[in-house]
């Protein structure tokens, strides 16, 4: 019951205070989403194609490993099978043993390497990804900004958020005070043709050759 009453005395002020300050002053909100212009941003397609290509090329090279480490495998199990056989001679059982030994050294430290490179090469593309990602909020959020200054916002609220209950923190906005659309269009204004994306790329190559 006193926390109902203290409840209902917030509540109260709240709406007084707001009542107070509607009165000298009319704040002015906006809406954003986010996901939306994230989503909309070409370059954010561009970074998921550099990360895909970086995650391909890691995993030919951890395949390439695999395959080498498996092949030694074959051959140990190989010397084993020639090992039990009655017919071989001490000599060339030794220098069997011995091969066998060497490569099961071998195979322990390529499996070290493989752990090792996987473990590498998923934390190198997750700080890739992270800057990648970070580089592009930062783009919009000094559109944001500029949009605020231009327009004199007093507050932005990013539709998209969600609250510690998993429920979208605004449940309802007006599509005018929504200007996703305005960011995305800005800063899609000096996208590149297709032809003019793929060159850095091509002069790359002739670099490389």
């Amino acid at each position: 019951m006193k926390i109902n009453l203290i409840l209902t005395s917030l509540v109260t002020a709240f709406v007084l205070v707001a009542g107070s300050a509607a009165q000298a002053q009319t704040t002015k909100i906006g809406y954003v989403d986010m996901n939306k212009i994230f989503s909309g941003y070409y370059k954010t397609e561009m970074a998921k194609k550099q990360i895909d290509e970086s995650q391909a090329s890691a995993q030919k090279e951890l395949q390439d490993l695999v395959d080498v480490f498996n092949k030694n495998l074959d051959a140990i199990r190989k010397l084993n099978d020639d090992l039990n056989k009655p017919e071989l001679s001490k000599d060339a059982k030794e220098k069997k043993a011995k091969e066998r030994d060497e490569k099961a050294e071998e195979s322990k430290r390529q499996e070290k390497n493989i752990i090792e490179m996987r473990s590498n090469r998923l934390k190198n593309l997750q700080e890739q990804a992270g800057r990648m990602r970070a580089g592009i909020v930062d783009e919009i959020r000094k559109l944001i900004n500029e949009k605020v200054k231009s327009d004199q916002y007093d507050l932005v609220l990013d539709k998209s958020g969600m609250s510690a209950n998993g429920v979208e923190i605004v449940l309802y906005s007006k599509d005018a005070a929504d200007f996703s659309d305005d960011i995305i269009k800005a800063l899609n204004a000096n996208k590149p043709k297709a032809d003019d994306a793929s060159a850095p790329k091509a002069s790359e190559s002739n670099k490389t050759k």
